[in-house]
């Protein structure tokens, strides 16, 4: 860049910025320039806009950073915009996904459960009969991703509509849905807010389609039989929820247990109360509670999950100091169900990176703090240390 560009970018830069030293730098370094020193006086969010309102002009786009103790500003080249996706993409999986937990809200009978191809077949012939868990679980899936499409375009940060994925013949019937983001936040607060917005809004469906199944479910004695055991895990909520439906704890031994009893079962899964009582949840409420408990996969505290956002915008890159904490406890948690190896894994290899916002200087307001404070109480509620219990005949 020549000496006339970097005057004419200093003197824009200059009108937010107390400006202690310059620094010209190569966009093949990725920047153009770089000041360090101290935003002005005033409201950093509006110092923000204003910087970037003046180069857009000029097709360049300001950075705020906080490097040892200062203020940092780069100035780089405004990214491309990308073509708008095919949105017939996103209809097809839709439509593919319908089919596939369509067929995972089917009750095939118990006398099929080690008979695979007849199963199967059972479940294409009864597909019309899923709907009910079909609609509980993609009106939740469909609501979480919305809030974040739909706060994205409140923030005006670029965003795909939702891609479900179909997993057919499996118990949930798919592995969920994404948007992707196709622009960087602008700061920390609208990356938090994108954030929130899907497992608050999830929840908030949530909630009421697992009570509603509750109460179309009924409590029998656990039994062993050819199948198996296989009972879904407890979240503080779930636990709850199932007490306020029911009047009691559930799974119940069959002798009367303390609280050191609730505490190793809640932590472990085990041991299994085989003999005891437990609710045989309708579709319906099984529809709820996988949506409580993608809630909580989505809040765990990491790289580009709904719950990275959230402690990044809080802590910043201080937050990273907790990654291998994290990754730690799933593995432990590992040992009493193995799914969270899987997390553990994929975490390690993805996890590790945050969707840094183009001002990372203006931090969460009060109100934003608040919130935050409760998503993290929302997510001990919902999280399940143990997903899934099971005993194989």
């Amino acid at each position: 860049m020549s000496i006339p560009e970097i005057e004419v970018l200093t003197n824009l830069v200059s009108r937010v910025f107390r400006i202690e030293d310059v620094t010209s730098g190569d966009p093949q370094r990725g920047f153009f320039a770089r000041y360090r020193g101290q935003l002005v006086e005033g409201d950093s969010t509006e110092l923000y806009d204003r910087l970037a309102d003046s180069l857009a002009p000029h097709n360049l786009v300001p950075l705020f950073r906080a490097e040892d103790g200062r203020h940092v500003i780069y100035i780089e080249a405004k990214p491309a915009e990308l073509k708008n996706a095919k949105v017939s993409i996103n209809f097809v999986l839709f439509v593919l996904t319908v089919f596939s937990v369509m067929l995972a809200g089917v009750e095939v009978p118990t006398e099929l459960c080690n008979d695979a191809t007849q199963a199967i077949l059972y479940m294409l012939k009864n597909i019309l009969t899923g709907w009910p868990f079909a609609l509980s679980m993609l009106g939740i899936l469909l609501t979480h991703e919305l809030g974040h499409y739909f706060m994205s375009r409140h923030h005006k940060t670029p965003a795909t509509l939702p891609y479900f994925i179909p997993f057919p013949f499996s118990p949930l019937g798919t592995l969920g849905a994404a948007i992707l983001m196709r622009g960087v936040p602008k700061n920390k607060r609208v990356l938090f807010d994108i954030g929130v917005a899907g497992p608050l809004a999830g929840l908030i469906v949530a909630i009421p389609v697992l009570f509603l199944g509750l109460s179309f479910s009924t409590v029998k004695p656990i039994v062993l039989s050819s199948c198996g055991i296989s009972l879904e895990g407890n979240s503080l909520l779930y636990l709850f929820a199932k007490y306020v439906t029911f009047g009691q704890l559930l799974p119940a031994p069959a002798e009367p247990q303390g609280i050191l009893y609730w505490l190793k079962y809640f932590l472990t899964g085990q041991p299994i109360p085989v003999g005891g009582l437990d609710v045989f949840i309708h579709p319906v409420a099984f529809a709820g509670w996988v949506g409580i408990l993608v809630t909580a996969l989505n809040l765990i505290p990491a790289g580009t999950l709904d719950g990275g956002h959230v402690v990044y915008a809080l802590f910043g890159d201080k937050a990273k100091k907790a990654f291998p904490f994290i990754i730690g406890l799933l593995v432990v948690l590992g040992l009493f169900w193995n799914g969270w190896w899987i997390w553990a894994a994929l975490l390690f290899w993805l996890g590790r990176v945050n969707d840094a916002p183009l001002d990372q200087i203006t931090a969460l307001d009060a109100t934003r703090r608040l919130v935050a404070l409760a998503v993290i109480i929302v997510f001990l509620l919902v999280f399940m240390p143990v997903p899934f219990t099971a005993i194989m005949p």
